[in-house]
């Protein structure tokens, strides 16, 4: 939880204090560069810019956030309360949360072995701003089973809120079996007939974390079967008209598609609703005709997408909007496994827009060129780990990155 609180007395001060002291959660009190304990009235003085903060809690619960910001606001703290109650989610997902089974070699017999890896577009773009200190939920549905338990038990020890998280006891999780090649390329083979992520009705959608969510992304998967199909459209449209920046990053996967026709319908169906949209370089021609990077950004650009991102694999990503477009390179790093290097990149940069309190239609190229640089930089550290969701790297390893010499 992030909200802007008034400062400026020593009153106000040991107002926030007390209330901060009494949860049982850390906190952290910002302001410009400075960061001190909010539970400690000797660190909140200590602020060079006195008159307001951001206050950082961390937790994601919608009630206790709701229980906080009443006791803020009550006693006058509270810089923005609509804004505040508009927004306890920096960013929440909605979409395919499944198992990964990754080849990792054979057994004594010769038989093949795969490690059990949590993984899934959305969740992993979830778990990628959550490690960096974002505060996201997913939306979505797993089994009933061993692997959904699991699945739900690795969001939480992510911190990624589960409340909207739905465990179906009529269909089985979602399984994808994942071969990787010696330069780190992945096949995939799925187990998805139908898989529970395709079962969600718009009836179960949690509104409660839908209309309380700064950015909402979403990615293709959830188009490929009803009713998760109308309730994709549903959650978009509700959350669009909350407010929220609407994020669509389509992930392509030919086996879950009738034919390749099919899926270039329902997959550009949602290019009008999207404000910031990423595509590969490997997707380009599937969602706008255009081979070319800077050609299918712009044409993006043009249906209305406020951002159009491309990434380039190792050679970083290319960057679009109103402004103009910007190629920003990537780090040399050595790939170990690509399964999440997209989503990782995308977590970052969702993280960075949701840092910077501006609309998409605001930031300068300049700033989405240093989004993308972030955004390279975490997904440099993402491939070089096994999975995708074990495989997030944490903020700090990220700003080391940053600090070395761009590719």
């Amino acid at each position: 939880m992030i909200t802007k609180v008034i400062l400026g007395s020593m009153k106000n001060a040991s107002r926030l204090v007390n209330i901060v002291s009494k949860i049982p959660y850390d906190a952290e009190l910002c302001s410009g560069r400075y960061v001190v304990d909010a539970k400690s009235m000797l660190g909140v003085l200590s602020l060079p810019e006195f008159e307001t903060g951001e206050l950082h809690i961390h937790t994601d619960n919608a009630a206790e956030c709701d229980a906080i910001i009443s006791a803020l606001n009550r006693n006058g703290l509270l810089y923005d309360y609509d804004s505040t109650k508009s927004s306890l989610y920096d960013i929440t997902v909605f979409g395919e949360i499944l198992i990964d089974f990754t080849y990792s070699g054979v057994n004594d017999d010769g038989q093949a072995l795969f490690a059990q890896n949590p993984g899934g577009a959305p969740a992993n773009v979830a778990v990628a701003a959550q490690k960096l200190g974002a505060s996201t939920a997913f939306i979505g549905k797993a089994g009933k089973d061993m692997h959904g338990e699991f699945l739900k038990s690795v969001l939480e020890k992510q911190h990624v809120s589960t409340k909207g998280m739905l465990l179906d006891e009529n269909h089985f999780t979602t399984l994808a079996f994942v071969n990787i090649s010696e330069s780190g390329e992945r096949t995939f083979s799925f187990a998805r007939k139908p898989g529970a992520d395709t079962q969600i009705e718009k009836e179960e959608i949690n509104v409660d974390v839908l209309d309380h969510t700064n950015i909402f992304h979403v990615g293709s998967l959830s188009l490929t079967d009803q009713p998760a199909r109308d309730t994709t459209f549903y959650a978009v449209n509700r959350a669009k008209n909350k407010g929220s920046i609407i994020s669509y990053d389509p992930n392509y996967r030919a086996s879950l598609w009738q034919d390749e026709n099919t899926a270039i319908k329902h997959m550009r169906s949602l290019i009008p609703y999207a404000d910031i949209m990423k595509i590969s370089d490997e997707e380009t021609i599937l969602l706008t005709d255009y081979k070319e990077p800077e050609a299918a950004a712009r044409s993006l650009v043009e249906q209305g997408v406020k951002i159009a991102v491309v990434t380039l694999g190792g050679d970083g990503a290319y960057v679009y909007s109103k402004n103009g477009g910007i190629k920003v390179g990537g780090f040399k790093t050595t790939a170990v496994d690509t399964n999440g290097a997209g989503d990782s990149f995308f977590g970052g940069f969702l993280y960075k827009i949701s840092r910077a309190n501006k609309r998409p239609d605001e930031l300068t190229l300049d700033e989405l060129g240093d989004f993308a640089r972030f955004g390279n930089a975490v997904a440099s550290l993402c491939v070089e780990k096994k999975g995708a969701i074990n495989a997030m790297p944490e903020l700090e390893q990220v700003n080391n990155r940053l600090s070395r010499t761009e590719r």
